[in-house]
């Protein structure tokens, strides 16, 4: 077949269901960025805390997660979960084996990996605030809510963004491990098609090149939100 015919989004035509899996990428790499921010929010809090046992499981939550393979958080999120699923069922009367459903285990499992990265970012963040800015808010008399909402939270967003970039790249490049519980994303799918046409180089590289784009893109967004939060510095600094 030719590429023209490989790629048509006709019958015998492989453009649709590339298409398909790619917002299926999409989808569980925004899913699983937005709830890891949360965690890494809520790790970050923590960690940040004067209680001594949120500070002690946040930094078992963060090592663990971050020296464990990230394939293994995925099978054990997995089977974990099928596990108890198929327990629950047989308990019921049921047989057979029960299977987690697969995207909803994906964005899980890219999240709470995600969310251990998050939290040093959004930890470190806060911490490079000058502490000038915090007292000058004091002295005009901010009440914490005030606090957060004025001052800390744009000035953690402008140091956690670069951070926050490179997580996000990761989980995109993570999603590509969700093959192996059967969600059909573009690196499963580029697997189809290849065995079922012979041409893995050609798609392969076509989801290398997808990947790139999708990277790219979201690179320059993130370079241009990192921008126009350093506006006010380069502006107060006369650059």
């Amino acid at each position: 077949m030719s590429l023209s015919e490989l790629f048509t989004f006709g019958n015998g035509g492989w453009s649709y269901l590339l298409l398909n899996a790619l917002m299926t990428t999409l989808w569980l790499s925004i899913s699983g960025m937005c709830l890891g921010v949360l965690f890494g929010i809520c790790g970050a809090l923590s960690a940040l805390s004067s209680i001594g046992v949120l500070r002690f499981v946040t930094q078992v939550y963060t090592t663990v997660m971050r020296g464990v393979p990230d394939l293994l958080v995925v099978y054990l999120f997995y089977f974990g979960s099928s596990s108890a699923l198929t327990a629950i069922a047989h308990f019921f009367g049921a047989q057979g084996f029960v299977g987690a459903p697969e995207f909803t285990i994906g964005v899980f499992a890219l999240a709470i990996v995600a969310g251990a990265y998050l939290t040093e970012v959004f930890r470190g963040a806060v911490q490079a605030i000058d502490k000038g800015e915090i007292e000058a808010a004091l002295a005009f008399g901010m009440r914490l809510p005030q606090r957060i909402r004025r001052i800390v939270l744009p000035l953690a967003i402008r140091h956690a963004l670069s951070g926050m970039s490179n997580v996000w790249q990761m989980v995109l490049k993570e999603t590509a491990l969700m093959s192996v519980i059967g969600l059909v994303e573009l690196m499963r799918q580029s697997q189809i098609a290849g065995g079922s046409t012979h041409k893995y180089f050609t798609f392969y590289l076509t989801a290398a090149l997808l990947y790139f784009a999708i990277s790219w893109i979201s690179g320059r967004c993130f370079a241009f939100a990192e921008k126009c939060s350093m506006r006010s510095i380069n502006f107060g600094s006369g650059q």
